[in-house]
């Protein structure tokens, strides 16, 4: 006697499915580093620690924005996400949701967060969160990302804001230090990200997206990189006399830093022999330097050895 089994999906495996797919649209990863540089600011920004509550409810209005704007951008690229194999098995690819669920997911979420930073921290840190959603999406994801090689440049702005709703959230207001915080991840975001195009540059060229590395030989791509690595430096450097760090941050950012600049030499070289087999290392790599970097922009402050006695 053969015995049928239903393999129908209980409602419980169903909800979990969904809930892993709409984690998935927002990019975790990308998320938890954004957020990295939003606790080390707000400590900075108080020259201390601000209170839990308060880092707790920017931490999550921050999660939602940036979780919004990664839902948009993959419903906007969903064409050609299809087309490139870092990006076949996201939500939107796989029909794990659909395009409807997807768009109102992105508003729900942007709304709640703009929403939510209003009420628990000010309106100028929700003002920065509206407009860090707009800028990803509409200047970077439609307007930049398949017209332009420089779209990672400038749309890196939109990467930059977390720490300036961080500051805001805190002081209700902007300064230099914030200004140099925000230049730091923009300068960082091109050595950051154009390692990765390059391991995947038949993908965005099958996608048409003009990433550096597609309309560019690898040689220029890694002297690009090695020019923003040396700005990069030279701007954790300013922080020391505008932000008035001290010893910890100042060893940690010129240890770090001439550490990076190794690394992205070393890309250079390699591609010079048309190589990128080190690319990938460059880019972990990055991920590494800005945690340091801004991990030390946390403990100067609780810990303040300053230069000059």
């Amino acid at each position: 006697m053969t015995r049928i089994t239903d393999d129908t999906p209980s409602l419980g495996q169903r909800l979990r499915a969904k809930t892993q797919a709409y984690v998935a649209l927002s990019k975790p990863r990308i998320i938890e580093l954004l957020l990295v540089t939003t606790i080390p600011t707000m400590i900075l920004a108080q020259r201390g620690m601000p209170s839990l509550w308060l880092v707790l409810t920017t931490l999550i209005g921050g999660t939602l924005s940036a979780a919004s704007a990664n839902a948009f951008n993959c419903y906007i690229d969903r064409d050609i996400d299809r087309l490139m194999r870092r990006t076949r098995n996201r939500p939107l690819v796989t029909g794990a949701l659909t395009d409807r669920e997807a768009l109102g997911f992105s508003w729900i979420v942007g709304l709640v967060s703009i929403g939510w930073l209003w009420l628990t921290t000010n309106w100028f840190a929700a003002f920065l969160s509206a407009f860090a959603i707009f800028f990803y999406v509409v200047v970077y994801t439609l307007l930049l990302k398949r017209r332009t090689a420089q779209n990672i440049v400038w749309g890196g702005i939109a990467g930059c804001m977390p720490v300036f709703i961080g500051w805001a959230a805190v002081t209700g207001s902007l300064s230099w230090s914030a200004l140099i915080l925000f230049g730091l991840i923009f300068l960082w975001t091109p050595p950051h990200y154009w390692p990765l195009a390059v391991k995947y540059r038949e993908d965005y060229s099958t996608a048409d997206v003009p990433m550096l590395p597609v309309v560019r030989g690898r040689s220029v791509v890694g002297l690009q990189i090695v020019l923003y690595a040396w700005a990069l430096l030279a701007g954790s450097l300013l922080l020391i006399p505008v932000g008035d760090m001290g010893w910890i941050y100042t060893v940690t950012a010129v240890v770090s830093g001439l550490w990076f600049l190794y690394q992205t030499h070393a890309l250079y070289s390699e591609s010079l022999r048309g190589d990128g087999s080190r690319s990938m290392t460059v880019f972990h790599g990055s991920i590494a330097y800005l945690s340091v970097l801004f991990i030390a922009v946390a403990i100067d402050p609780l810990i303040h050895l300053p230069l000059a006695g």
